[in-house]
């Protein structure tokens, strides 16, 4: 398969912060930020400058129909939508094989698909331990928040919290998912400036406006229904575009994958890291500081993914729209498998990046910025008109997948545990579904603001990020409080949050522990809070409940 350019040469002299573009009339530069700089002419041909126009044309108008190709596809299921449990839940009628396909669209994000390859780029396959982590996540989940999720007809997850504890409780941590779900999926959003900037050079602003629009108005048509079957679609898409893209890495280098081993070195293909340093001297700072060690990454995958997929609303909706506890259990253990295979392949496409840059001479990136630009700027480069669009295209395909299930996640929150709470009983379904719409409307607006605030917090961006992992501790430990005790009442798990959260702040901000220990340590914190303060605050649990 030819590639764009075949006359680099290691011998070139190329700054540090260039990273060349390999069709020949131009080079991208980066500044010391990250930021791309507009591209400057290189010596060429004419000819060059007109393949090079015609190849990106081609590759524009294939992700031009790729994307109203989606959206018609989604706003197909606008006459499915009849009453809140279609909207919200599919009418429970999709396959398990399905939501499981889902489960993972809604799993993986742009900066996933991007930011993968950059780990095994600058670093090795320690990523994995945090894989298997989630395996052992999902069996907890089967076996101890699935039969409760099953036992009446929910529509969210923290409708289980006012069961067990009460209607204050549900609200907390209902609010508590809306604010963490739209400041990461704001900063989400903001990963695909990073795939415009590379395909147009600019319009950023005006490029996430109209993915934010395009998915906004298949998921307010459709519900849960488009949900599900569009990321169905552009998972299989995404997954696609990184296996045609191996295919072309591996062609472009010289000795193929024995050279990559070669290359790479034990090290680089490294995966488990049992290190855990002297303990008996009490020195835990580099063992709770390393992220990607064995037990950081077992540990923490499996306390973060129970909270992801056990208690937030993005992926919970998903378990509540099988027909039934076995089909939803199936669905989420054979998403592990996907996911897996996935997470796998895209490291294995960032060790081949390293190999393909080693044997060019070409520097490696030293920010997280600009590594997260190497996978998306070979692909615009190096592979053939038509099929670079639709490898760009899927990468853009992620970043709607998750779109599409926080805007239908954050309206189901809005409208089941806090606008009927607090209106007039009404079984009119079509009011409650131009309501659920209007949720939708206003989300989408809420993600778009705060993706245009994120895309000016530089190196505040990780900061950002690991909010999720701040919150999902507390959020696990309440449940866990609730499916797992019966003394504990309504204000004592209230003031377990509160403490499970004070406290995470501290470590987030106040300390070198790595991120993958977070939700591990607010669990625990907030669980035996819970604990001790039922012994001190006296009140009639709804343990029976």
């Amino acid at each position: 398969m030819p590639a764009r350019r075949r006359n680099f040469h290691p011998s070139q002299h190329i700054p540090l912060t260039t990273i060349p573009l390999t069709t020949i009339p131009f080079q991208i530069q980066f500044d010391a930020a990250g930021r791309q700089i507009v591209p400057v002419r290189a010596p060429h041909r004419s000819r060059a400058i007109l393949s090079c126009y015609y190849m990106h044309t081609v590759d524009l108008v294939v992700i031009a129909v790729y994307l109203a190709g989606i959206t018609w596809f989604g706003a197909q299921f606008r006459s499915s939508q009849r009453s809140l449990k279609d909207y919200f839940l599919g009418g429970r009628e999709a396959p398990w094989w399905a939501i499981g396909f889902s489960i993972v669209s809604a799993e993986t994000s742009t900066l996933t698909v991007i930011g993968t390859p950059a780990l095994s780029i600058q670093g090795n396959f320690g990523f994995l331990q945090v894989v298997l982590g989630y395996l052992f996540a999902r069996i907890v989940i089967s076996l101890l928040f699935l039969p409760a999720y099953f036992r009446g007809e929910m529509y969210t997850a923290y409708e289980l919290m006012r069961i067990r504890f009460g209607t204050r409780i549900r609200r907390l941590t209902a609010g508590t998912f809306l604010l963490l779900r739209a400041l990461a999926e704001g900063v989400r959003v903001v990963a695909i400036a990073i795939v415009i900037g590379i395909i147009l050079g600019s319009g950023e602003v005006t490029s996430i406006l109209v993915i934010v629009c395009l998915t906004l108005f298949y998921t307010y048509e459709g519900g849960m229904t488009a949900v599900i079957w569009t990321d169905v679609i552009q998972m299989f898409l995404y997954v696609a575009g990184a296996i045609v893209s191996l295919v072309v890495l591996l062609g472009q280098i010289e000795g193929g994958w024995a050279h990559v081993v070669q290359t790479a070195g034990a090290a680089r293909l490294k995966v488990f890291d049992f290190y855990v340093g002297d303990l008996t001297s009490g020195h835990f700072r580099e063992f709770f500081g390393r992220p990607y060690s064995f037990w950081a990454g077992v540990l923490g995958g499996c306390f973060l993914t129970t909270a992801s997929h056990g208690t937030e609303q993005l992926m919970v909706q998903r378990l509540l729209a099988a027909g039934s506890k076995r089909e939803s259990r199936a669905a989420l253990m054979s998403s592990w498998v996907v996911i897996a295979a996935q997470f796998t392949l895209f490291l294995i496409v960032g060790v081949c990046l390293f190999t393909f840059y080693s044997d060019h001479g070409l520097p490696i990136p030293k920010t997280q910025e600009q590594l997260q630009r190497v996978y998306p700027r070979f692909i615009w480069d190096y592979l053939p008109p038509g099929v670079a669009g639709l490898v760009m295209a899927a990468i853009l395909a992620a970043a709607m997948s998750n779109l599409s299930a926080a805007l239908n996640s954050l309206a189901s929150t809005t409208v089941m545990d806090f606008w009927r709470t607090f209106s007039r009983a009404s079984t009119d379904e079509k009011l409650w579904l131009r309501r659920a719409r209007f949720a939708t409307l206003f989300w989408g607006a809420v993600l778009f603001g705060v993706a245009m605030f994120a895309r000016n917090w530089g190196n505040v961006l990780q900061a950002g990020l690991s909010i999720a992992s701040i919150l999902y501790g507390s959020l696990l430990g309440v449940f866990l409080l609730g499916l797992g005790t019966k003394r504990v009442g309504e204000n004592a798990a209230m003031i377990a949050m509160s403490v499970g959260l004070v406290l995470m702040l501290y470590i987030r901000f106040g300390t070198t522990i790595a991120f993958t220990w977070y939700v591990l340590i607010g669990t625990g914190a907030t669980f035996f809070t819970g604990l001790l303060a039922s012994l001190f605050v006296k009140e009639t649990p709804r343990a029976n409940s």
